[in-house]
Parts: structure tokens; C-alpha cells; sequence
């Protein structure tokens, strides 16, 4: 067995041996703030185009990028250089780069915000380069911002036995407070009677706890959801008051109710994660030298004469995997993903094999929970 698929096996043991503990999650309350946000109050994203100047010889090669010597000589025409007809400029230290950043809620002219700088074209590093001034524009076409400084590429170096490999990429660096806001963006948080929470996750079971706790701690009929995601949370009208009350409101602890159960799977790496335990129902699968089979029965507990109790009736699962004739392995009580997966690892199952079981069984409809594959 590859060492790789032993080391990842081990870990998938352990993840899923304290999701087998964890079985039955116990539910937490939460801040307001970290389960919802407030309509209006978001970030906007910021782009724009411009030149590092000043590089050792790694920038773009202009044979390959002309769009850096026709930038190179508007530039220069802005500047009052005339650039004479024909010229074939060779340009080594210079790169041509998109600007990327994000403009804060409530941000103000002035203020400062960090970049990134990134290579369109062929350059072989920015390091040590100066980015020129750079207008950034939102999705309007309006300037938002103006960048302009030193770029640094972090994470570069060679290791200490003299190796070259290099730990970060050399065609992208940031810039730390480097563009200013120029333009605020309106907001029309101030203005009417109230506000309006989004949650991070439609739930309707959430969404109508979030409002169970804003008019128990705030008074009747202060907040009404509208559906399962947004929520109307009426506000004092003056700017004042309506900062203090959002504070309160962020504060506010919720306990959400628990999510739809989920199983997410990478294809690439064979990681498998959920979100908490499973049931499956009766199926078998066939996979390779691999067969599951897990069939569930019902139990049915009758109280004695007289005691006053009700019949109860559990299901009873067996599980039973094999992987080569004569070695199967038997698991009893609740049929669980939890438990399935632990006895595919335990007999050297693969993460691939792990990937196209638990497929199939979502397939069959024997996994009850979402199947999200990344």
C-alpha cells in the first residue's frame, strides 16, 4: 500500500472515529453577527489597470505582450512625451498588472486599503518593482480608489542546503496601505424605519429563532421574518440610536437550528467531510473486490402489563463489508456513514474506493444527506 493512502486513511480513521463521539451534537448559541449580516452593509470589489516599473530584468517580454508597450507609451504621452513614430521600445523592467481590492462598508475618502498586485503578461517576477499610480473602479465604471507604491512578493528565498525552489508565486505581490479612497459609497442604512438581517444560510427554523429572540429581548413585534432567509427588524430613526441598537442587535445570542445533513467529498485528494452523523438505509454495493451490505430491521420493545408504557420501535442495522472472500467485517446497532466508513478503512480501503461507494449509495437513495463533491 502507497504510504500517502496510509497516512491519509489514518487521518480519515481519526476524523470520522470523533464524528462516531460526536454522534449526537449538542446545539450552541451563537452571535447574531456571526450567523447573519445586515442588508446594505458589504464590501464592493475594486479593479484596476496599471504598470510596475523599476524590475531587475524579469519584466514583460514586449515581443509577447504588446498591450505593455502601447500602455507604456500612453503613459509617457500623458506625461508630455511624445514617443516618435515606429519606435520598437524594449522593455525589460517594466510589467503590465491588474489591481485588485476591496472597498469596506462605510468607507470613507481618505482612508487607506491594502492590494494586490497581480501579472498579465510574461513577467518573470515583480519583486522589488514600484506599481504607478493606478485609478480602481467599482462595477459603475466610477474611481473609487487610487493605488500606488512598492510591491512586495512575500514568501521568497532559497532554502539553506542552496535550493532554489521557490515557496511563493513571483508574478503576484501586495501592497500594504497602498491605494487611497477617493469616492464613499451611499448607503442607505440610515434611512427608513427599519433594517433588514440576512442570514448566512437559508433555514427557516433559524430564521424564526432569530425573531423569537429579537422581540423577547427587544419587544413584541420588532422583528417579523419575511421568509427563510431575510428578516424585517424595526430601528430607530436616528443615526445615534440606530448605531447603538445594531449593536445590540449583532450581540444578540441565537442558537440556530441544526443544519440538513451533509457529506462533502474531494475528488482530488479524497478528504470526506460531514457535518454530522447519517443514517443510511438497507442497500449493497459492489465495488471492485469491495461489497457493502447493510440491512436494516425493526425492533420493537412492548412495555410489561399494566406499567403504563408505550411499544417502541428502534431500527436494528448490520453491516457487513468484505474485500476479499473470507474476510468480512460485522458492525451492529445504528447504521451510520460514521460506522460505515470506519470498517471501509479498517480493512484497507482506499480513499478512491471510499469516493465511489458513498456515490453509489447516494445514487441508491441508501445516503440520507446532502452529496457535495468538490
Amino acid at each position: 500500500m502507497k504510504p500517502k493512502f496510509l497516512l491519509m486513511r489514518t487521518a480519515l480513521a481519526a476524523m470520522f472515529g470523533a464524528t462516531v463521539l460526536m454522534s449526537s451534537p449538542v446545539a450552541h448559541a451563537e452571535r447574531l453577527k456571526d450567523i447573519a449580516s445586515i442588508q446594505g452593509v458589504r464590501q464592493n470589489q475594486l479593479i484596476g489597470y496599471g504598470l510596475v516599473v523599476g524590475l531587475d530584468g524579469s519584466g514583460d517580454q514586449t515581443t509577447q505582450t504588446p498591450f505593455t508597450v502601447q500602455s507604456v507609451v500612453s503613459m509617457l504621452q500623458s506625461l508630455g512625451v511624445n514617443v516618435p513614430p515606429g519606435t520598437s521600445l524594449q522593455l525589460k523592467n517594466v510589467a503590465a498588472v491588474v489591481v485588485t481590492t476591496s472597498l469596506p462598508a462605510f468607507a470613507q475618502p481618505g482612508q487607506t486599503l491594502d492590494v494586490t498586485v497581480s501579472s498579465m503578461g510574461n513577467a518573470k517576477s515583480l519583486r522589488g518593482g514600484t506599481l504607478l499610480m493606478t485609478p480602481l473602479k467599482g462595477a459603475d465604471g466610477q474611481i473609487y480608489g487610487i493605488a500606488q507604491g512598492n510591491v512586495l512578493v512575500g514568501g521568497v528565498g532559497a532554502a539553506a542546503s542552496g535550493s532554489k525552489a521557490q515557496v511563493n508565486h513571483l508574478s503576484v505581490g501586495r501592497i500594504s496601505a497602498g491605494a487611497t479612497v477617493e469616492r464613499a459609497v451611499p448607503t442607505t442604512l440610515g434611512q427608513g424605519e427599519a433594517v433588514y438581517l440576512e442570514l448566512n444560510d437559508t433555514d427557516f427554523s433559524t430564521a424564526s429563532r432569530v425573531v423569537e429572540a429579537v422581540n423577547r429581548r427587544f419587544g413584541a413585534e420588532t422583528a417579523a421574518a419575511q421568509d427563510g432567509r431575510v428578516i424585517r427588524v424595526r430601528a430607530p430613526v436616528g443615526s445615534d440610536e440606530r448605531v447603538a441598537f445594531l449593536g445590540a442587535l449583532e450581540s444578540l445570542q441565537v442558537t440556530p437550528a441544526q443544519m440538513s445533513a451533509k457529506v462533502i467529498l474531494n475528488a482530488r485528494t479524497g478528504s470526506v467531510v460531514m457535518n454530522q452523523a447519517v443514517t443510511l438505509d438497507s442497500c449493497a454495493v459492489s465495488h471492485g473486490n469491495l461489497s457493502v451490505v447493510i440491512n436494516t430491521t425493526p425492533a420493537v420493545s412492548q412495555p410489561g402489563p399494566f406499567s403504563g408504557g408505550q411499544t417502541v420501535v428502534t431500527q436494528t442495522s448490520q453491516i457487513e463489508i468484505q474485500k476479499e472472500p473470507g474476510q468480512v467485517l460485522m458492525l451492529k446497532g445504528g447504521t451510520s456513514l460514521a460506522d460505515v466508513v470506519k470498517a471501509l478503512n479498517a480493512i484497507g480501503a482506499t480513499p478512491q474506493d471510499l469516493l465511489a461507494i458513498l456515490q453509489a449509495m447516494k445514487a441508491a437513495g441508501s445516503l440520507r444527506a446532502e452529496l457535495e463533491i468538490i
